[in-house]
């Protein structure tokens, strides 16, 4: 049989008191007693200077439990036969010396208190309370298993279980073997092979019946009287008198009939086109003196020289000029010159990690990429101009985060998305501890 130091019969009861009210009660059984303010000890208390984080005030050892206090710790104990104060156990050496510490081993008859300012921590033995006996049922209602069951319920749910099963294996076992297979070889000819006669270029077929058209036309004209082509071979044997028709069917035509009309002014075609006012002489004198422009003639399209004129070149815009009206100067292209003007305001930044001086020297050095956002849109609007507020970050490492443009009285978006496009290359010569929010605004106006 076990001693009682062994097996302990009582329960360390830990209670902590203020003004007389019982703040919180622990019943231990073979486990430490620690006090402090961190959340691990068995009874939290709040910070002092006195206790540490955690200190173990009853100890469990060989079944037996010791108070453990320091030089600083007030209290009292009872003995059994009298109460002794902390003070007379340390002076008397009724309570070991371990370090700092005293260690006092603890009966079961022990109770004491230990003073931790205003509070105070009480301790005893008490007994464990005795387990009650579990409740027993009615013999009628603690039946067995089986008894409990609904029967009824148990046999519909087996018999529909079975059905279940049996119409599953039945669908099952009916099903047809799956079909094999079949290879290229097996398979029923059910395809005809069709032969497609590529179809013949258009272009042979064209070369081909072009000696069958040229055999009907022969034909034809074997076929004709000799003396229906006397009429044409009479016409085709004086070439004077087919270049005369040509000549007088021509000039009646079109843009020769306004060019070889005459130039009396007396209803000619210039008159009719252009109502007179001009008269023909002064177009007549204009266009004798143009160098580089040839007038159609009746003897130069009766010429055998290839059609659209003798010469067969053509002229230069440059090179057009008339010797009565004289020679037009086309100029060259020239790009109308824009240039704008861009003042920049006093920043607004909202840290003193980034110099306002310096950021405002760092902005004016890189005005010319801001310039030219303006300028490019001042090409397309002269009247442009107005103020662009642009808002962003410095970060940590020097560059441009967040940029945003807060205020745009230009009613012209290009030119802020183009400005974002620039400051969003700068790196800046600060590095702040945190980012630090800037408002930059620039005033674009006109040079001239």
């Amino acid at each position: 049989m076990a001693s009682p130091q062994s097996q302990p019969s009582k329960l360390l009861r830990v209670g902590i008191i203020q003004a007389d009210r019982i703040l919180e009660e622990r019943h231990v059984l073979r486990d430490d007693v620690t006090i402090g303010h961190d959340a691990k000890n068995t009874i939290v208390l709040p910070p002092s200077d006195d206790l540490p984080a955690k200190f173990a005030l009853f100890e469990n050892r060989n079944n037996q439990y010791q108070l453990v206090f320091d030089d600083t710790m007030q209290g009292r104990v009872n003995l059994g036969s009298s109460d002794v104060d902390f003070d007379r156990l340390r002076k008397q050496g009724l309570a070991q010396e371990r370090g700092t510490n005293y260690v006092l081993p603890l009966q079961e008859s022990a109770r004491g208190k230990v003073d931790l300012g205003d509070l105070t921590l009480f301790f005893q033995f008490v007994s464990p309370v005795p387990e009650a006996d579990k409740p027993k049922l009615p013999p009628d209602v603690s039946a067995g298993f089986w008894k409990g069951l609904d029967r009824t319920f148990f046999l519909i749910l087996g018999v529909s279980l079975f059905l279940h099963f049996a119409w599953g294996a039945y669908v099952f076992a009916a099903q047809p073997p799956p079909e094999p297979e079949l290879t290229l070889d097996e398979l029923e000819d059910r395809f005809v092979r069709a032969d497609i006669i590529p179809k013949q270029p258009p272009k042979q077929e064209q070369v081909a019946e072009a000696p069958q058209a040229e055999e009907k036309q022969q034909a034809k004209e074997d076929k004709k009287d000799p003396s229906e082509a006397k009429p044409a071979e009479s016409k085709s044997a004086d070439p004077a008198e087919r270049k005369a028709e040509v000549i007088k069917k021509v000039s009646g035509k079109g843009l020769l009939k306004i060019l070889g009309s005459s130039g009396d002014g007396s209803g000619g075609a210039f008159a009719d086109v252009l109502g007179g006012s001009t008269g023909g002489g002064e177009i007549a004198e204009a266009l004798a003196g143009a160098g580089g422009v040839g007038v159609a003639t009746a003897e130069s399209i009766g010429a055998g020289g290839p059609k659209g004129g003798g010469a067969g070149q053509v002229a230069g815009i440059g090179e057009l000029g008339t010797s009565g009206g004289g020679k037009v100067d086309l100029g060259a292209k020239k790009e109308t010159a824009v240039s704008g003007r861009v003042s920049d305001s006093t920043p607004e930044v909202e840290s003193s990690d980034v110099d306002r001086d310096a950021l405002t020297r760092y902005v004016k050095a890189r005005l010319k990429a801001i310039q030219g956002c303006y300028e490019k849109e001042l090409k397309r609007n002269p009247n442009l101009k107005g103020k662009v507020v642009v808002r962003f970050s410095i970060m940590p490492s020097g560059r441009t985060g967040n940029i945003d443009v807060e205020e745009n009285t230009l009613g012209n978006d290009a030119v802020g998305s183009c400005i974002r496009t620039v400051i969003r290359s700068w790196v800046f010569p600060f590095k702040p501890d945190d980012e630090v929010p800037v408002a930059y605004p620039f005033v674009f106006s006109p040079a001239g």
